[in-house]
C-alpha cells in the first residue's frame, strides 16, 4: 500500500516541487527508488517499516516501524564528484532538523563520512547511489535512516563504534516519523540550495564546525588498511585529513572509529 503526496498535502508543511511516496511496507527504499526510476521531479519515498535496508558496504540496516526509513531521489545535474558531496549537505540537513528537537546543539555532531551522532550514539547514517557517466550524474538517490523510537540491539559493535542511540530517549518523549520527515524534507531543500548556489565552501565550514573528533585521534579504515592519526580537516574534495606519525594522509573513503 502507499500514499502518494504532494506540496501541500498529507497535513504537513511540505517542500514545494518535491512530491513523497509512503509505503507500509518496503525492502528497502533504495531498491524502490532504482524500480521507479526515472521520477520527473524531486521525490522522497519513505517506508514505515523495511525488510532489507542495508547500508554502506552492503551492511544490513535494522529498519523497524516507528523510525525513519526514506531515500531521496532525484536529478543533481552535476558530476560524480559534485554528487558525492550530498553526504555532508545531507547530514548538515540532519543536524538542522534536530535543532527542532534537541535543546542543546552540542549534542549533535557530524561523523565523516555519513553519520549523525547524538549524545556520543549513532542516531542516523545516509546511504548514496549514484547513476550516470564520468561526466554527469542522472539520478542521485540518499538514503537515510533514523532511530526515531527504537535502537537496533547493540551486539557485535567493532571496536570504536559508536553505540545506537535513539532521538526518543534522549528527549524523553516519543517522535512522529512523518512530521520529522516533512521538518527533513525541508531543511534538505534549503541546503540543496544553498549548496548549489555557493559550492562547497561554505557548506564545509559549517560541517567542520559540528564535527565529531576533530583535532582528535581517530582511526580510519579502509578496505585495505588501518590509518591512525588526528583529524585534521576534511578537505574541498571532501575527503578526511589525517595527521599520522608516517606524515599528513587524505583518504577519500573509509569507517571512523574512536
Amino acid at each position: 500500500m502507499s500514499t502518494e503526496a504532494g506540496a501541500g498535502q498529507g497535513g504537513w508543511h511540505w517542500p514545494a516541487g518535491h512530491d513523497l511516496i509512503l509505503l507500509d511496507v518496503v525492502d528497502s527504499t533504495m531498491a524502490e527508488a532504482r524500480r521507479r526510476a526515472p521520477l520527473s521531479r524531486p521525490t522522497w519515498i519513505a517506508a514505515r517499516r523495511q525488510t532489507a535496508a542495508v547500508g554502506r558496504r552492503g551492511r544490513a540496516w535494522a529498519a523497524p516501524e516507528g523510525n525513519l526509513s526514506a531515500t531521496l531521489s532525484f536529478d543533481p545535474g552535476c558530476t560524480p564528484a559534485q554528487a558525492a558531496l550530498y553526504s555532508f549537505v545531507a547530514s548538515y540537513a540532519l543536524y538542522a532538523t534536530l535543532l527542532a528537537y534537541v535543546d542543546d546543539r552540542d549534542a549533535v555532531a557530524l561523523k565523516w563520512p555519513n553519520d549523525v551522532l547524538l549524545s556520543g550514539g549513532k542516531l542516523a547514517g545516509i546511504l548514496l547511489e549514484s547513476e550516470g557517466n564520468t561526466q554527469a550524474v542522472q539520478r542521485l538517490s540518499i538514503g537515510i535512516g533514523v532511530n526515531l523510537n527504537t535502537a537496533p540491539a547493540a551486539v557485535a559493535l567493532e571496536p570504536g563504534a559508536a553505540p545506537p542511540v535513539t532521538l526518543a530517549e534522549v528527549i524523553g518523549e516519543p517522535v512522529d516519523p512523518l512530521e520529522f520527515l516533512a521538518f527533513l524534507a525541508e531543511h534538505m531543500a534549503h541546503q540543496d540550495a544553498f549548496f548549489r548556489a555557493n559550492g562547497f565552501g561554505p557548506l564545509r565550514a559549517a560541517w567542520l564546525d559540528r564535527a565529531a573528533r576533530l583535532g582528535e585521534t581517530i582511526t580510519a579504515r579502509t578496505g585495505t588498511e588501518t590509518v591512525t592519526g588526528t583529524f585534521v580537516t576534511v578537505d574541498e574534495d571532501g575527503q578526511l585529513v589525517l595527521e599520522t606519525p608516517g606524515g599528513r594522509r587524505t583518504i577519500a573513503a573509509a569507517d571512523v572509529f574512536f
